[in-house]
């Protein structure tokens, strides 16, 4: 269970601290930045930009996962990879041809996910599952951080746990929403491999323990 990769979503932190929210995280037992892209138009929100993402990438020294939660994520594939992401995830809700777009996300250099919303059948990926480096499991609805977790996810997981293994896959499971310290080993038993965790970490008196507990509680 140690494996388990923990990702702050930075969509949480402090703006005004930003530098500081990022050295935390580095210095911390996270594993990855998680990055939250919103265009207004996919879904009812709008996060932050390219030069916010350039600033965050500067300061990172761990791996930077972003999450296109966008119409039309082909446009930024490349834009993404010459800011140094090594993980770009587009949501299978907003890829007409899936297939192309993983294997542009791949060709750009980087490791392809797909993100599914929480009315998404997971059966979708059954055709895609051998080229997706990372499945995204949304557990809240995309658009806002603080939303509580939906618990039909842990079935989600398992299903794709085990198309992944029937498909003989080599993609992790990612979940984002709602992840706390109440549901995180349920979620690790279930099959989840990477945690997004935003305002359970950012919102806590000690980020920096935040995330050390968390892990610790899934060695």
């Amino acid at each position: 269970m140690s494996k388990t990769r923990i990702a702050p979503s930075i969509l949480a932190a402090d703006f005004g601290n930003l530098q500081r929210d990022v050295e935390m995280v580095n210095h911390s037992e996270a594993d990855w930045f998680h990055l939250d892209v919103m265009d207004g138009v996919f879904v009812p929100n709008i996060s932050y930009g390219m030069p916010i993402i350039k600033t965050i990438a500067k300061h990172a020294t761990k791996t930077l996962d972003a999450h296109l939660m966008i119409v039309d994520p082909d446009r930024y594939i490349k834009t993404f990879a010459d800011l140094g992401m090594d993980y770009l995830t587009v949501h299978f809700e907003a890829c007409n041809h899936l297939h192309r777009t993983i294997q542009a996300i791949k060709n750009e250099g980087m490791k392809a996910g797909v993100a599914l919303n929480p009315h998404t059948n997971v059966m979708q990926l059954e055709d895609t599952i051998q080229d997706i480096d990372l499945a995204l499991v949304m557990s809240v609805n995309p658009g806002f951080g603080g939303q509580s977790f939906i618990e039909n996810t842990y079935s989600k997981v398992e299903k794709l746990k085990e198309m992944i293994l029937r498909k003989n896959s080599s993609a992790m499971i990612q979940v984002d929403g709602g992840v706390t310290n109440k549901n995180a080993k349920k979620l690790v038993e279930a099959g989840a491999d990477v945690l997004v965790a935003g305002s359970y970490v950012f919102k806590s008196p000690n980020p920096d323990n935040t995330i050390k507990d968390l892990k610790n509680l899934l060695k």
